[in-house]
């Protein structure tokens, strides 16, 4: 542009143009001299430099939609531009200072890093760069096409510290450069497989000059003109755009100042994805700069363009951390600790059958003595239990626990094989059954009935409950294993600790999703670790347990007698038979 102006000039005042063809050098003259050039030496560069990057595959910035491949650009752009101000412009040209790096290279680092958060973590990045193509002194009086667009590439290493990168930036940027006459097709036809050179649709600019472009004049002789600025607007906030997403950065030289410009296609983004996008770039901008925020030997991966108020949001959210009176780290023991607070109050409950806390205390203890003096089930040993929806079930669980053992639920729906494997597999002594489930297992598995144990008329009266203090169970010892359906293969086992499930408990307790003064139906099958959060939940909570008869969850008008009748504030199942559930109620 100078050159045509002072040509303009000239020209204007002088009514002629001083220009010798046969002495100087003409823009034809260097097209056939760029034909005759040997380019060997680029034509590798190039070819090394781009090996395994992938040039059609577009970077995976934040797009509100997607353009189809019948589609073409619009060439509307939505711009957003913001200001360094003093201090961060500051801070800015004393780090390109005092590392010996130019502003333009500081700046592109800036961008490859800012790529890297927008991406979430694409370390390959490739985008597009326009060069003014004068590579000898004898070109810059010539007016001509000499702007060349190339691949920059940046295969960036996260754990280096921004201060690595950048000089990383600067050696790559020195060769580029130095190559920078290569003609993109030249570089293209490397590539043949390449159909479409997306790279070139994320761009990057750097532009210094004396005055911002909408306030730039110029004298013509007598005569003062306007340039046109640098984005043409084509009505309301939209201007014309070639790439579909640029960052522009300028300097201002009467002010020693920075702005950037971040101009994307409105054809991917909306304007206020665009303008969260710049505002994450100061973001950024001021932890990789700024005295109180910077910090040069930290990571790239390190920096961050959480905004402040998504920050504050995720604090929040994450702000979970609860401080539990009791300090009690076992399912037992915390279980022993409702009984305590409330002997009487109803604890379980089948059809017409019930039992108190104090009563399912009783229960319980009955069979762990019975599991540890007859069966000597130790600390961590695995005892299966294969009931069907019962009383029995809740006493078998929680007696399994005081014993010390570790509960695994087998299905009384499963084949006999599958139980059998099962069995198997955890190396488990003993199964405990009861009238339903006696004929479920081989004779060379022991089986132990629940319900002959706990028939009243053999209940010892005097019985001593002290052995059952000498079991030692801490809070990181399994209190459970729930098996997969082994859909994919072996059935796995997935082991939960007595800790983590009482904090479990309590956190859904903490945000009322139940509490000692819900009635919880028991619904889901002993295959699901959701039966184990149903029992032993509501009875860690205080609250009261509705057990249903065997296939009573399919029993519709059972089902919705029992939730009537029983008046029940928890349910928990799958949206499928809840579907079912609710069609039977409007039939009805």
């Amino acid at each position: 542009m100078n050159i045509f102006l002072h040509d303009l000039n000239q020209a204007y005042t002088t009514g002629q143009l001083l220009y010798d063809d046969d002495t100087n050098l003409r823009y034809l003259d260097y097209a056939v001299i760029e034909q005759q050039m040997s380019m060997t030496g680029a034509s590798m560069f190039w070819l090394d430099v781009l090996h395994d990057c992938k040039l059609d595959q577009p970077l995976s910035l934040p797009y509100d939609r997607y353009r189809l491949s019948n589609e073409h650009r619009t060439g509307r752009g939505t711009p957003i531009c913001f200001d360094f101000g003093q201090d961060l412009s500051h801070d800015f040209l004393i780090h390109a200072s005092s590392n010996n790096i130019s502003l333009e290279q500081l700046a592109l680092a800036t961008y490859y890093v800012f790529l890297f958060k927008l991406t979430n973590g694409e370390k390959d990045l490739c985008i597009g760069i326009n060069t003014h193509g004068r590579y000898r002194d004898e070109l810059n009086s010539i007016i001509g096409m000499f702007v060349n667009a190339i691949p920059l590439r940046c295969q960036l290493d996260p754990h280096l510290s921004f201060h690595q990168l950048t000089k990383h930036v600067q050696d790559n940027m020195i060769n580029y450069i130095k190559y920078s006459y290569f003609p993109l097709q030249r570089i293209l036809n490397q590539h043949p497989n390449i159909s479409n050179p997306v790279f070139l649709d994320t761009s990057f600019d750097f532009v210094s000059s004396m005055k911002k472009d909408e306030e730039n004049e110029i004298m013509i002789g007598d005569s003062r003109y306007s340039l046109l600025p640098y984005s043409i607007k084509i009505g309301g906030d939209e201007v014309m755009s070639k790439f579909d997403f640029i960052l522009s950065f300028q300097h201002d030289l009467n002010l020693n100042e920075f702005s950037c410009t971040i101009n994307a296609s409105v054809d991917l983004f909306n304007a206020e994805t665009v303008c969260i996008i710049a505002q994450r770039l100061q973001t950024m901008l001021h932890q990789q700069f700024t005295s109180f925020d910077c910090t040069p030997n930290k990571p790239v991966h390190e920096l961050s363009i959480i905004l402040s108020n998504e920050r504050y949001l995720m604090q929040s959210l994450n702000n979970t951390q609860v401080s539990f009176p009791s300090s009690v780290t076992c399912i037992h023991h915390e279980f022993v600790y409702q009984v305590m607070k409330h002997p009487q109050k109803l604890a379980v409950e089948l059809d017409e059958q019930s039992l108190t806390y104090c009563e399912l205390l009783h229960y319980i203890q009955i069979l762990s003595l019975t599991l540890l003096n007859e069966y000597h089930v130790f600390p961590g040993e695995i005892v299966c239990q294969c009931v069907e929806r019962s009383l029995s079930m809740v006493i078998g669980i929680m007696a399994i626990e005081m014993s010390g053992g570790v509960y695994c639920p087998l299905s009384s729906r499963d084949p006999q094989h599958r139980l059998h494997a099962l069995v198997e597999q955890t190396q488990s002594r003993l199964v405990l059954v009861h009238h339903l489930t006696t004929t479920k297992f081989y004779d060379d598995i022991v089986s132990l009935d629940i319900d002959s144990i706990l028939n009243v008329n053999n209940i010892n009266s005097d019985i001593n409950y002290n052995c059952l203090s000498n079991v030692k169970v801490k809070g990181k010892e399994i209190a459970y294993i729930i098996f997969t359906s082994g859909s994919t293969g072996t059935p796995k086992a997935v082991q939960v600790r007595h800790k983590n499930f009482i904090d479990c408990m309590h956190s859904l307790a903490y945000i009322n999703s139940f509490n000692k003064n819900d009635t919880v139906v028991q619904m889901t099958g002993c295959s699901f670790d959701i039966h184990v959060q149903e029992i032993l939940g509501i009875l860690l909570a205080g609250g009261t347990l509705i057990m249903l008869h065997p296939g009573g969850m399919i029993d519709f008008d059972y089902l919705s007698e029992t939730l009537q009748n029983k008046q029940i504030t928890y349910l928990h199942t799958v949206p499928s038979l809840l579907h079912s559930f609710f069609y039977f109620g409007r039939a009805e």
